[in-house]
């Protein structure tokens, strides 16, 4: 008796369960379509005054959503032709079935997907439908239509001579102005942006120049306590006295100014390696002195010191700026790291030292530098001497050029070390002649001064005024 009356308790209460987890039925929505969307005009091309007008409607068909119309979602795409919306601008309306695009509005959605102003680039639009909690989504048509940028007021006034120049000690030229063309001269990329790949000496400074030659307009920073500041951020025109500070490590670095956005961005293209040459002639003092680069920053070094005379003309090698990691006199041209006596020259002169810290050798050449070329004082015959600055750490001579003259630098009257420019506004060993319309550029007839700047680690240049 008390077995059956379990049962009957089991079974009152397994009813009770089931009929307390009963649910309601939800409602059932039929399936909406797909929109059929349209636009005003297949051609967008305004002008600056055209900003708050609107340019574009686009238009579409009714989903036939089951819920009220005035809760449905339209999301209208924007993306450059070809990407398949990967990188679409979207747009949500919610129930209305119709968007106005201003002339500011679209000019922004394009000039962030990279394009140029006025030029003329195609762009794919369609919408995309569902209910308001995103089910049932529907793509429409593509809608085709061709929008040209224009030119919106920039943040920064660009130069009105559409040219551009970095100085400062930070670069080839250091804080000489005019500065060395073409290697410290941007290139100008569209009317707002211009960019240029430059060396930069590690942890110093810079400014750009609208004007080469001229100290009356910069381009700066506010503050250069900003972090990161060195890898680009705000800058503007005469503001105050703040240089740009460079990155940290010595190598060749991208700059690109963006005068529309008011935005610098500095990028690393290469870094030197680097090895410091302290000395008797500067007071053993690794912080301050001299060092060789490796622009390949493979441990093959090559650099010029200027070493005065009188002293010991000793020296030492170190990889860092201070004594933790010297390389020393292991005999017969080669080095002993952490050890060795000192390096030395026989008198003092202005040298051109080579050092291999991965083979462990090295060597030092006195070097005077000239001029030889096609011009009439020369004539590929006779070396016109430079003479060098101690104090600006530069070789400068004067020479008379008619059209379609060219030279070379080298030293000690010998082609046996000599320099021409591949093109670049920088030097290399044997590089083609300077003048040469087809690398360098012809040089103007006329009396020039001759600026050769070998005091930068492993990267050398030069400027004709």
């Amino acid at each position: 008796m008390k077995y059956f009356s379990k049962i009957l308790f089991f079974m009152a209460v397994t009813g009770a369960f089931f009929t307390a987890c009963k649910k309601d039925t939800l409602p059932f929505y039929t399936h909406g379509s797909a929109t059929v969307l349209s636009a005003s005009t297949n051609v967008v091309a305004p002008v600056t005054a055209d900003s708050n007008k609107n340019v574009i409607t686009f238009l579409w068909s009714n989903p036939q959503y089951a819920t009220d119309s005035s809760t449905i979602k339209y999301m209208v795409q924007i993306d450059s032709s070809g990407r398949n919306f990967s990188k679409a601008v979207s747009k949500t309306i919610i129930g209305s079935r119709t968007s106005n695009y201003t002339a500011k509005e679209l000019n922004a959605i394009v000039l962030a997907m990279g394009f140029k102003f006025n030029v003329a680039y195609d762009v794919d639009v369609r919408l995309v439908s569902s209910y308001g909690n995103n089910n049932d989504q529907f793509q429409s048509n593509i809608v085709k239509i061709k929008v040209t940028p224009y030119v919106t007021p920039p943040k920064v006034m660009p130069p009105a001579g559409k040219m551009l120049f970095i100085v400062g000690n930070a670069t080839a030229g250091g804080w000489g102005n005019p500065v060395p063309v073409v290697a410290q001269q941007f290139i100008l990329i569209d009317s707002v942006t211009y960019q240029g790949t430059f060396f930069l000496n590690g942890s110093n400074s810079y400014v750009l120049l609208p004007v080469n030659g001229k100290w009356d307009d910069k381009y700066n920073i506010a503050d250069a306590s900003v972090p990161k500041i060195s890898e680009g951020g705000v800058f503007g025109a005469n503001m105050g006295n703040t240089n740009i500070p460079a990155p940290a490590a010595t190598g060749m670095y991208t700059i690109k100014v963006d005068f529309q956005n008011g935005i610098f961005t500095v990028t690393k293209a290469s870094l030197f390696g680097l090895l410091y040459v302290p000395g008797d002639y500067q007071g053993w003092t690794p912080a301050t002195a001299p060092a060789l680069g490796a622009p390949a920053n493979d441990g093959n070094f090559d650099g010029y010191v200027n070493i005065p005379a009188g002293g010991s003309y000793a020296f030492k090698f170190t990889t860092k700026p201070d004594w933790s990691n010297s390389l020393g006199d292991g005999g017969n041209g080669t080095l002993i790291p952490g050890g060795g006596g000192n390096l030395a020259v026989s008198a003092g002169g202005y040298y051109h030292i080579l050092g291999n810290t991965v083979a462990n050798t090295w060597s030092a050449t006195a070097t005077t530098w000239s001029l030889i070329g096609s011009f009439a004082a020369s004539s590929w015959g006779k070396d016109i001497p430079m003479m060098y600055d101690a104090n600006n750490h530069i070789w400068t001579a004067t020479i008379t050029t008619a059209a379609g003259d060219q030279f070379k630098f080298r030293a000690n009257n010998d082609w046996g070390l000599n320099y021409g420019d591949p093109g670049k506004g920088s030097l290399v060993v044997n590089g083609n002649n300077i003048g040469d319309p087809a690398h360098s550029g012809a040089i103007m007839p006329g009396t020039h001064i001759v600026t050769l700047y070998l005091n930068n680690p492993g990267y050398y240049t030069y400027m004709i005024q």
